[in-house]
């Protein structure tokens, strides 16, 4: 037993041995330099209740069915089946045992009630003017969806539709720099909640040669927050943006950009 010890003791040192002798004559890698960015999903969720999908439906009218099946008669049903009962004894001429159970109003004259009632009831149409005019700046459309803010950035040379970014300054966290971010873009008029100190969406890019050879930087990581929209209007007018659902965030965001923000996009 002794023995096996001495030896494996041996062996470990002989390896750490060789790991400095390795270690010692290894080139420095050098450092690669990133930007710190960060990014906010601001995400408006929808004002009325969204259509059901097949799935949806399916599920709907099998729960319909089961609680038909199951359920007892309701107060209603009772009530109406007591007042077909009096009026064929009516009919018939017989005397009814408790006439203080025979109402002046019966059901079918309360349900011709409800039905005028509600035949005056005029929806409002889901179709909003924003909608027909397909304003994409307005949070008056598409009221059953799910709307993201983007916003046209310059990204080196070129402009793109992406979410709200900046750069992480000297002594910022992640998160306040997320808070930065959103008063320089959105303003404070606009009432927005981040939800948590950490991110939950990353993204990062590298730069073209010609700039990475002049500024030393290899490109940006991107850490992004998600926000919820709560209320208040954009004032800057200046600003060129819009709101979008998932169909038409997939088609204006960049091809990779969008894999990395529908990850944390879901729908509920």
């Amino acid at each position: 037993m002794l023995r096996n010890t001495s030896k494996l003791l041996q062996i470990s040192n002989g390896l750490q041995n060789i790991l400095k002798v390795q270690l010692c004559g290894r080139t420095p890698t050098p450092t690669e330099n990133w930007d710190l960015l960060t990014a906010v999903c601001i995400e408006r969720r929808p004002i009325i209740t969204p259509e059901l999908n097949k799935l949806e439906k399916e599920y709907k009218q099998l729960l319909d069915e089961l609680e038909l099946e199951r359920s007892l008669k309701s107060d209603t049903e009772l009530r109406h089946e007591a007042d077909m009962k009096n009026l064929e004894l009516l009919r018939k001429g017989e005397d009814i045992a408790d006439k203080d159970t025979i109402s002046k109003q019966t059901l079918q004259d309360l349900v011709d009630l409800w039905n005028d009632e509600a035949s005056k009831f005029k929806p409002a149409n889901k179709i909003t003017e924003a909608d027909k005019k397909n304003d994409l700046k307005s949070l008056n459309r598409k009221l059953d969806k799910h709307l993201v803010f983007v916003l046209n950035q310059k990204v080196g040379d070129k402009n793109f539709y992406i979410l709200p970014q900046g750069a992480r300054e000297d002594g910022e966290t992640l998160r306040q720099t997320a808070d930065r971010v959103l008063r320089q873009n959105v303003g404070t008029d606009v009432k927005v909640q981040i939800y948590g100190n950490a991110p939950c969406g990353f993204y990062k890019y590298k730069y073209p040669g010609d700039i990475k050879n002049e500024t030393g930087t290899v490109g940006a990581k991107v850490f992004i927050y998600f926000a919820r929209y709560l209320g208040g209007q954009l004032t800057q007018t200046n600003l060129d943006y819009k709101w979008l659902d998932r169909t038409e965030l997939q088609k204006t965001l960049p091809p990779q950009y969008n894999t990395s923000v529908k990850q944390f996009l879901f729908d509920g």
